[in-house]
């Protein structure tokens, strides 16, 4: 009763192949049709149908796969975001954690101890609806739905420059500290510096 049905195109057909194929399905069904009807059995198909992906030709069908392994984890886990208490005030969860929302949505919402969080952010968490944070996500187990994280530092007021630029460089794990007196020294320092001619003339100008 299970009948597969293979088609093969040449590259020329590529672009015609999807008409091809439905016209070359449609014929051969019609002839596995009257084949059963002539030998007068009715029967239930349970096998394939003209909607079968097992009839296609693999050039017609999408490839899936699937991850297994992390080879190497090149997001640096640190967000810039907002924290809130959580919803049920009623929940043993309500008193250790606060839950930390991200501003790129696709970083996950993470459960942040309420003992790395401002001393009065339970009595008054309006005063940090506005606050940015840095949080890095340390974890994040198979049955929930959130992961956890630790709150790294206060950036300060969301829409100022500063923070905001302070919290975009840390999540793309850029060194913005201040350089050392050993690489300052490397430079000149009797300012202003200006090229000389000799050095000029050595080089190709890209300017």
């Amino acid at each position: 009763p299970d009948v597969i049905i293979e088609a093969q195109f040449d590259d020329n057909d590529a672009e015609h192949g999807q008409d091809l194929l439905k016209d070359t399905l449609t014929d051969d069904i019609k002839k596995l049709s009257l084949d059963t009807g002539e030998k007068g059995e009715t029967k239930q198909d349970d096998g394939p149908t003209t909607n079968d992906p097992r009839l296609l030709p693999d050039k017609f069908l999408q490839r899936t796969a699937k991850v297994v392994y992390i080879l190497e984890k090149k997001h640096s886990r640190a967000a810039t975001g907002f924290i809130k208490l959580l919803a049920d005030k009623n929940s043993e969860l309500f008193k250790r954690c606060a839950m930390f929302s991200p501003v790129d949505h696709r970083v996950p919402r993470a459960y942040v101890s309420l003992t790395d969080c401002p001393p009065d952010f339970v009595t008054r968490p309006e005063d940090y609806s506005n606050m940015l944070f840095i949080c890095r996500i340390v974890d994040w187990k198979e049955d929930s739905n959130f992961a956890t994280g630790q709150l790294a530092k206060s950036l300060g007021q969301a829409g100022e420059i500063e923070p905001e630029t302070e919290g975009i460089l840390t999540e793309y794990g850029v060194d913005f500290s201040d350089f050392s007196p050993k690489a300052l020294e490397c430079l000149p320092q009797s300012l202003p510096w200006v090229i000389s001619p000799g050095e000029l003339a050595k080089r190709r100008d890209l300017r």
